[in-house]
């Protein structure tokens, strides 16, 4: 599983919904808003299951990690969590924003 770049948003959540359809606990990753410097605009979908495969993009490097442990949560609880990563943050080298951006990712079960 993992990263596929080559899957459009659209192909991305009709992805979650065969997941969903299939009995799979499903999160979805949307970015909400970038500053500066992002790798993918707003509105990229990063598509999560309840074992932690995943399917999209929401940034890349260390983030995408930081948000698929965090959607296996969202899931088990169904509480949608707001995540931002950036320079800003002491973790933003380790996950990945050293390019001087930020994103803020929604992150919502699929019910």
């Amino acid at each position: 599983m993992g990263n596929a770049s080559d899957l459009t948003d659209r192909d991305v959540l009709g992805l979650a919904e065969a997941w969903h359809l299939a009995g799979r606990g499903v999160a979805v990753a949307t970015v909400m808003e970038t500053w500066g410097s992002a790798p993918r605009p707003v509105g990229s979908h990063l598509v999560i299951d309840e074992a932690g495969h995943f399917e999209g993009s929401v940034s890349g490097g260390c983030v995408e990690g930081a948000v698929v442990e965090e959607a296996i949560e969202v899931i088990a609880t169904g509480r949608p969590r707001v995540m931002e990563f950036g320079v800003a943050d002491e973790t933003a080298w380790r996950v990945g924003l050293s390019c001087g951006g930020r994103i803020s990712v929604l992150i919502e079960r699929l019910d």
